[in-house]
């Protein structure tokens, strides 16, 4: 029989797993081990030496198994098939999105480093940024929506330390606005003030798209970074990140979790696994919601504007953009509401299906305030520049019905509106 180039949602099932080695078991396994035997001495010595990186990989050679908080089988496995949707040499999983995104920084980055980083960002990244690296002496550069390649350029120039320049970071589509930057641009930055003493390495969190919708590896980028909570999860029972990259790269990040410790546990690298069998069909859903209820907020009197990837004008840098990266517009719809803060709440405190919650990318659909929940920590003054005001309301598009959606938004609205009428005739 010829050989065929499964796709990855079919390899989700099986990829990574021999049901021989676990009586026949036609699922992995839980494998709820802290420390694992070695069959002789020699083999232990060996797998020590390429666990610390005391020496390279021969051909055909594999990490053996050791300890948990080092590899185990569960964790193997989802990291050997989170590989295949971002055609990654390897992946290291963690116990959350934070602890991989500052793994990823602490172990690329040292004092006096130049970081180049796009806004918005995830708040927890923000504050990362602002009150942990500063305070180890990072200098860093934050790069506004709508900014140019040779504005950004000025601005590394202008810092003195265009020579330092470790890495660029880039959220996008951003949360909580989506806002899109070209990922392919700023490796060209990257490669610009890269020497062959030192690259300037490109990140990107891709937690808003999720494995499925873009893939940043192909687009330029170094390393990719993933909320696993989020898609990749995707039932809100769970919280783990992930980082995918070359196999050079993902030595090096890999090595510093096993000192830090804060790897995946089995039982959820175990339901990790469960998610991945569904996250095609579950994300194919969620973007078709998404994009009904995007056009319907649109159309609707009491929201001023909407900030969808799938709303973009056609003919701007923005749209190119998004055309040129994305595979379909995603989950995530923002919206500015008509009034301020007393009207996005009303509107919040009003749904009935839709879910008043942080977090996004899971089967029911949720809503939050952003700059009052998620992004309450980011400066008010970066608030007001990056549009995330009184008015924005962010919902994240899971799997229900689209029309029982539209219906729940319908009606969470005309309270804010029957509110707002009444509060004039009073006046």
């Amino acid at each position: 029989m010829n050989e065929h180039d499964f796709s990855p949602e079919s390899l989700m099932m099986t990829y990574g797993y021999k049901p021989e080695l676990s009586e026949g078991a036609i699922k992995c396994p839980i494998f709820q081990t802290s420390t694992f035997v070695f069959k002789t001495a020699e083999e232990g010595k060996a797998f020590f030496e390429l666990a610390y990186g005391l020496r390279e990989k021969s051909e055909k050679e594999e990490l053996g198994l050791i300890y948990s908080r080092i590899n185990n089988p569960n964790l193997e496995i989802l990291e050997n098939r989170l590989c295949l949707w971002d055609k990654a040499d390897d992946c290291a999983v963690f116990e959350s999105g934070m602890s991989a995104i500052s793994t990823v920084l602490l172990e690329f980055l040292k004092p006096g480093d130049l970081l180049v980083y796009s806004n918005p960002v995830y708040g927890g990244t923000d504050h990362f940024i602002h009150h942990f690296l500063d305070k180890i002496g990072v200098h860093t550069i934050g790069v506004m929506p709508n900014q140019s390649i040779e504005e950004v350029e000025k601005m590394i120039d202008a810092s003195g330390k265009a020579d330092r320049l470790a890495m660029i970071y880039l959220e996008t589509p951003a949360n909580p606005t989506n806002d899109i930057v070209d990922i392919s641009k700023f490796s060209q930055i990257a490669s610009k003030y890269s020497s062959e003493d030192k690259k300037a390495l490109v990140a990107v969190d891709n937690t808003y798209m999720g494995p499925l919708w873009q893939h940043p590896l192909q687009c330029g980028a170094d390393l990719v970074l993933y909320s696993a909570t989020k898609y990749i999860g995707g039932h809100s029972d769970l919280i783990a990140g992930a980082v995918l990259g070359n196999a050079e790269l993902m030595v090096r990040v890999k090595t510093l979790r096993t000192f830090l410790g804060n790897m995946v546990s089995p039982h959820t690298a175990w339901l990790m696994l469960r998610s991945l069998e569904t996250l095609k069909v579950r994300m194919d859903q969620q973007t078709k919601n998404a994009q009904v209820v995007a056009n319907y907020l649109n159309m609707h009197p009491k929201v001023k504007k909407v900030y969808y990837l799938g709303l973009l004008e056609e003919g701007t840098e923005a749209h190119g953009t998004y055309k040129k990266q994305c595979s379909a517009p995603g989950a995530m719809v923002s919206f500015d509401i008509v009034g301020g803060e007393k009207e996005a709440f009303m509107f919040l405190n009003n749904l009935k299906l839709m879910k008043l919650a942080v977090s996004l990318g899971s089967t029911e659909s949720l809503a939050e305030h952003p700059k009052t929940m998620t992004h309450a920590g980011v400066d008010e003054q970066q608030r007001q520049q990056m549009n995330i005001t009184d008015q924005l309301v962010r919902l994240s598009i899971g799997v229900e019905s689209a029309d029982d959606l539209i219906w729940d938004l319908e009606q969470a609205l005309e309270k804010v509106e029957e509110n707002t009428a009444l509060a004039v005739e009073t006046a």
